[in-house]
């Protein structure tokens, strides 16, 4: 591959000599090599624990050995690859949420911290060993619901997508998790849940227009449109999670969603309209609105 111009992407990483196979040489390159990213040290430190078939604490451990050619090798294309602007949970083939280790495919969106603001609600609203049932739409990867289960054992979860091939990826981490109060339904929307209610509905449906800008970003570039699109305003699967959700939630039941972060007047309206109290909206911790709940009736 030849070298890039300098303003269209990394300096080519040079990996050889003795010197230059050390994982702190390594390190500092791929750092630099990742400059654009949001974290290029973690990155990099992340993509050379892959190309190891390790873990960033063990990268530690290495100290001063040198890091195998085949290794090294494996890491420049990831590092190529993530410069392009691949995200590193397709290009490693998992990524951390709340305290899980999930499996993550191009197939699904990579989980976001921000995310985790569903799981804190749906928490909130779950006492640790009462009966429940939840319900997790557009649950991609699973991450949000497989959360729950894992923190509210007596909790049943269902996960629903209509993606058969993100609700495979939400199967394997409920397999690999050993969750056993945790189901997979393949449908749009409330369509597979038939007429049951649920103490709990969480959705991170997707909420943006067609012209958004974020979606020119490189990491969206890669993720699967359909998951990230909702429509001409960006509010329509919105609109249809929160309809739907006064047929399907028990009295008292509440329904969490994540929006956009100038959506929620916007999302607030969709609620007061569907009959919903208690409608509040939650800032994420970088000060914005992103997630809005409200309650059915006792």
């Amino acid at each position: 591959m030849s070298a890039p111009d300098a303003g269209d992407g990394p300096a080519p990483l040079t990996l050889t000599g003795p010197a230059g196979a050390l994982p702190g040489v390594l390190l500092e390159a791929g750092a630099r090599a990742l400059a654009r990213s949001a974290s290029p040290r973690l990155d990099a430190e992340l993509l050379l624990a892959h190309a190891l078939g390790s873990t960033r604490a063990a990268l530690r451990v290495l100290g001063e050995l040198p890091v195998p050619a085949a290794a090294r090798e494996r890491y420049a294309r990831l590092l190529a690859a993530r410069a392009a602007g691949a995200p590193v949970a397709y290009l490693t083939g998992e990524r951390g949420f709340w305290t899980l280790t999930l499996a993550i495919t191009p197939a699904v969106l990579v989980p976001r911290p921000e995310t985790e603001l569903l799981v804190e609600l749906a928490l909130e609203r779950l006492p640790p060993a009462a009966p429940a049932a939840v319900l997790d739409l557009g649950a991609g990867s699973g991450a949000v619901g497989l959360a729950i289960a894992s923190e509210r054992p007596q909790a049943q979860v269902e996960l629903v997508d209509t993606s058969a091939a993100a609700l495979a990826v939400a199967e394997q981490n409920r397999r690999r998790l050993g969750l056993g109060n945790v189901r997979c339904l393949l449908g749009d929307w409330y369509e597979p849940v038939g007429t049951r209610r649920y103490d709990v509905i969480v959705a991170n449906p997707p909420y943006l227009a067609p012209d958004d800008p974020h979606l020119a970003t490189p990491e969206l570039e890669h993720e699967p449109r359909a998951a990230l699109v909702a429509g001409p305003t960006g509010l329509e699967a919105l609109a249809t999670v929160v309809r739907g959700a006064a047929r399907h939630l028990a009295a008292g039941g509440w329904l969490l969603t994540e929006h956009g972060a100038t959506q929620g007047a916007a999302v607030r309206a969709l609620f007061a309209a569907a009959g919903l109290g208690a409608i509040a909206t939650r800032r994420d911790l970088a000060g914005l609105e992103r997630a809005t709940f409200g309650r059915r009736a006792a």
